[in-house]
């Protein structure tokens, strides 16, 4: 039977909208039910895991490790390389929960390593020494599986869990050609390149360029205590942030431009969870190389100079010097700086050692114990810098050397003039009824001298009649204050400012008139050099101020700073401190006056101004004489000034001039005290040459 009548009406027809209801139903069903489990999962998080999912994220935090920059080079004035530093690769390993994961012991309640986490660190051990034992060097002692335990510091007992650990430095070519073929075995394993020290084998100057230690070793250094202070900002630049196991600058000029030859490390910025366990590194920016200092010390002046201390201690063992020999010299000091420009071209503190023996990963006792008694400069203090042979340090009496500046004090306030004179008697008297005496050397009488004559012939006498008791009786208990002003003037009772660590201003002990009996007393003695001590560095500037008659000058050890790509980025040049002025006759009888007779500079090509100095210091129950000589050439023009201390190295004529005289000839040869380097005299190829 055929049906008729309009479209959509019939059985087929009633079929197909039962199956379209029947699928809009399921749709809507279907989309009503994921909605209900959106709202269910939303009100979950909403009120359930909202508290868990919140302190998550508030305990994730950002962290940064800092990566070590190269250090910058220690350069002598000739440009050679005193301290340097050359790459190295390290292996690091950032601890992950796999080598650290923790269960809590149902027995005792505390939170104890898992079997996995147990089974894991100890297969790394031993797979990490079995590397070390085949690829290794084998000149070195290799790790053993304690050591490299302790090394991870599982417990986080040394570094929080995201500091990378330090494993071992220096790794060879096939040590780190297997880590990283091997990449995927070793996971939170890391090469890294870093540098090691080097000092100049000739150790040079070593007590001036210093050393370095570890940064978690120096909390009882200022700069360092500054650091953490700094590293404890909030804003703080990631690229200043130290590591623990990072090496530092300490002592000489490796801490006094710690910050330049830093440079500035890189870092990365880690991703660290509230385990304090590193998760990704999102950001790694790299270190920049620090810039090179370069000194004014001039390699073969100072080698000169160390050399000559050397030879002149071992010759006053060997050989009497007025019928005695002196075997407890067993230390001496020189520094020669430049008169016009400040530079110090030699500094040096002897015996002297190997600064290398700092680059080992501990510094053994017996080590130690070798250079505990010179590890320090004694041109600048007298703390472990040297002990003679009945435990005098390099802080010494000036003796004589102080008399040019004593005529200068007595001209000055009006005691006397340049044309006056003075009747020696060979003694002078003083205190209540001149109950005490001061006697010339050897008891000399020196008849009638004028003030050049004085400090030629180093008249003490003259000294305490003229200066040291005038004073006293012109300013009476404020003469002691008197005297300081004018030593501080002159560079003695202050530091030179050098900037040296350490660098100590010498001590005043004529402002204890307590301890010298009396005020009258503590001017007396110092008006002949025997109050008062100071470094060979103070002496130096002293002899430069008498040099440019007045003028104090710092002394410069570093000219230029200049960053890796050489470009300058600093220039030191000459610094004037103070200046005291003096009628200008006063300074040509000075002049005239520094002409002591030194018998070992016979034959030497210039004129120039010298003062010996015989301090007396007791030490043991006896007198012990130190040798001081300061000078300057040429006496006119003067170019250069050096000053030399050799404790119980008897009369300064014999003990520390013959030093002085070396050096003089070593400047002379690399820079000329006329201007002229004797070094570019030499005549051409197969030529004898008159010049040594």
């Amino acid at each position: 039977m055929r049906w008729f009548g309009k479209p959509g009406f019939g059985p087929e027809s009633s079929n197909t909208r039962n199956y379209l209801s029947l699928r809009i139903n399921l749709f809507f069903f279907g989309t009503f039910f994921i909605f209900c489990i959106i709202i269910i999962r939303l009100a979950g998080l909403q009120f359930v895991e909202s508290p868990e999912l919140a302190e998550a994220e508030a305990s994730r935090e950002t962290k940064e490790v800092p990566l070590a920059a190269i250090r910058g080079i220690i350069h002598a004035a000739g440009g050679e390389n005193i301290a340097y530093s050359t790459s190295i690769q390290s292996l690091y390993i950032t601890l992950t929960q796999e080598y650290t994961a923790k269960a809590k012991n149902k027995d005792t309640g505390h939170y104890d390593f898992t079997a996995e986490a147990k089974a894991n660190a100890d297969s790394l051990v031993k797979r990490l020494s079995a590397v070390f034992a085949e690829y290794g060097d084998s000149s070195r002692d290799g790790l053993t599986g304690a050591e490299i335990l302790a090394l991870l510091d599982l417990d986080y007992k040394k570094s929080l869990g995201y500091v990378p650990r330090k494993i071992k430095a220096g790794l060879t070519e096939a040590e780190v050609a297997h880590f990283m073929e091997n990449k995927d075995k070793y996971p939170g394993v890391s090469i890294v390149e870093e540098s090691v020290r080097h000092y100049d084998r000739d150790t040079v100057a070593v007590q001036t360029v210093g050393y370095m230690k570890l940064f978690r070793s120096t909390e009882s250094y200022d700069i360092y205590k500054n650091i953490r202070n700094a590293m404890k900002q909030t804003d703080a630049d990631p690229g200043l942030m130290y590591r623990d196991d990072e090496f530092v600058g300490i002592y000489g000029l490796e801490q006094q431009y710690q910050r330049e030859l830093r440079g500035k490390n890189g870092y990365q910025r880690l991703a660290v969870n509230p385990q304090n366990m590193a998760e990704e590194v999102i950001a790694s920016v790299p270190p920049v190389k620090g810039n090179d200092i370069w000194m004014t010390i001039d390699k073969g002046v100072q080698m000169k100079t160390e050399q000559a201390i050397t030879d002149q201690l071992d010759w006053l063992h060997k050989n009497p010097v007025q019928g005695k020999y002196h075997p407890d010299a067993l230390t001496g000091y020189a520094v020669a700086m430049e008169v016009d420009t400040g530079n110090v071209v030699a500094m040096a503190s002897m015996p002297d050692y190997d600064t290398n023996v700092y680059n080992a990963e501990k510094l053994l006792p017996e080590a130690y114990e070798k250079i505990k008694d010179n590890n320090q400069n004694g041109t600048i203090t007298q703390n472990t810098s040297g002990v003679s042979g009945n435990g005098l340090k390099s802080l010494v009496f000036l003796g004589s050397t102080i008399k040019p500046l004593s005529v200068l004090i007595g001209l000055n306030e009006g005691f006397f003039s340049v044309t006056d004179t003075y009747t020696d008697k060979g003694i002078a008297y003083f205190g209540k009824n001149d109950s005490s005496s001061v006697s010339n050397s050897s008891g000399h009488v020196l008849g009638r001298i004028d003030p050049a004559e004085a400090i030629q012939e180093s008249s003490n006498a003259f000294m305490v009649d003229e200066v040291g008791n005038p004073l006293y009786k012109k300013y009476q208990g404020e003469g002691t204050k008197v005297w300081d002003q004018y030593m501080k003037a002159f560079g003695l009772g202050v530091t030179t400012q050098s900037g040296l660590p350490g660098e100590i201003a010498g001590v005043i002990d004529y402002l204890n008139t307590e301890e010298a009996g009396s005020a009258q007393a503590a001017l007396v003695y110092a008006s002949f050099g025997q109050k008062g001590k100071y470094t060979a560095l103070q002496l130096a500037q002293y002899t430069a101020t008498l040099a440019n008659e007045g003028e104090r000058i710092k002394p410069q050890l570093v000219s230029r700073i200049t960053d890796a790509e050489g470009n300058t980025v600093k220039e030191f040049k000459r610094e004037v401190l103070n200046k005291f002025t003096f009628d200008p006759s006063y300074w040509e009888e000075i002049k005239q006056g520094m002409n002591t007779s030194v018998k070992v500079f016979d034959g030497f090509p210039y004129d120039f101004a010298r003062k010996t100095g015989t301090s007396e210091m007791e030490a043991y129950g006896a007198i012990r004489d130190n040798g001081v000589f300061i000078a300057y050439a040429p006496r006119e023009q003067p170019k250069l000034a050096v000053a030399v201390i050799i404790p119980e190295g008897g009369f300064g004529s014999n003990s520390a001039a013959p030093v002085a005289r070396k050096i003089f000839e070593a400047y002379d040869w690399e820079y000329g005290l006329d201007g002229v380097p004797k070094k570019n005299l030499l005549p051409p190829a197969g030529q004898d040459s008159a010049v040594k």
